[in-house]
């Protein structure tokens, strides 16, 4: 929740005199402590506030804002201060230069998801095929995917209603209607008799006592979509274990995981079957992505 907005940091009579370069240099020596992406945090609050574009700043650098206008950059900016995600702050991430929606309801996308849908791309490049997405959240790897694989059968699930609510939205507003969201927990209330070539997932994957918990974004997220039990493996095991029943023969399972987890989950495939066990870095040459085929 956002604290009041603190007068020393932000007198409204003071930023109200403020070019919009100026402000810009304001709020990035402000966040330069807390904040890998200072300037460009407080460029996008800026936007959002102005409702224009980035480019819109630089063209336009010494213009100011209106009092009503600096006052809402001021209490953008305190929540900023305080730690909120800027993408809760602006309700907007973009992945895979896709814009989507984002609420404190979902996990924010993270590029390093993105090696996930660039695998899948990589490796299935039929022009039909049937694809599963587990706990979708926004939407992200799904509707990734159905971007560049128009014909694909894609459906996508989540626990959480109001995920599902914010996904069927995202993909209204983007124009990707083929996929199917609906609610389920995992595979409950997916069709028996369906069989997917490709089953994709970004689950809870982190210890319930991890400091990081409490730390940077991560903070504000929903618990229930960051942590599971056993040391974070509790819901890949159920996933490895369940997706056979809805895979087809010499179907793929792609599962992305901790940076340390990586040989825990090649341990769960290999102990349910799965073949062809490999995993992939991150844009930060961590292990992220452990993708395996089953063959019944």
């Amino acid at each position: 929740m956002s604290k009041p907005v603190v007068a020393s940091l932000f007198p409204i009579e003071k930023l109200s005199l403020m070019t919009i370069a100026e402000l810009i240099a304001y709020g990035q020596q402000l966040l330069f402590s807390q904040s890998d992406s200072a300037k460009l945090d407080t460029e996008l609050l800026i936007c959002f506030v102005i409702d224009k574009p980035r480019c819109f700043l630089l063209t336009w650098p010494e213009r100011l804002l209106t009092k009503e206008q600096t006052k809402h950059f001021a209490e953008l900016m305190q929540r900023r201060v305080n730690g909120e995600p800027i993408a809760y702050i602006v309700k907007m991430q973009e992945f895979w230069s896709l814009p989507l929606e984002v609420s404190p309801a979902t996990l924010i996308p993270r590029p390093d998801t993105e090696v996930l849908v660039e695998s899948v791309l990589a490796h299935h490049q039929s022009e039909h095929l049937s694809c599963l997405d587990l706990g979708t959240g926004t939407g992200a790897i799904a509707l990734a995917l159905a971007s560049e694989r128009p014909h694909w059968q894609i459906e996508a699930i989540d626990f959480s209603h109001n995920a599902v609510s914010l996904a069927k939205r995202n993909a209204k507003n983007l124009s990707l209607s083929q996929v199917d969201f609906y609610q389920s927990d995992w595979f409950s209330e997916v069709s028996d008799d369906k069989r997917f070539d490709v089953i994709v997932s970004n689950p809870p994957y982190i210890d319930e006592n991890d400091h990081h918990l409490n730390e940077g974004d991560v903070q504000f997220e929903p618990k229930s979509a960051l942590v599971a039990a056993e040391h974070g493996l509790a819901d890949i095991k159920i996933i490895a274990s369940q997706a056979i029943k809805f895979l087809k023969p010499g179907g793929f399972l792609y599962i992305e995981h901790g940076f340390e987890q990586s040989i825990a989950v090649q341990r769960i495939l290999a102990e349910f079957a799965y073949q062809q066990i490999n995993t992939l870095k991150d844009y930060n040459d961590n292990d992220r992505i452990t993708y395996a085929c089953y063959s019944a």
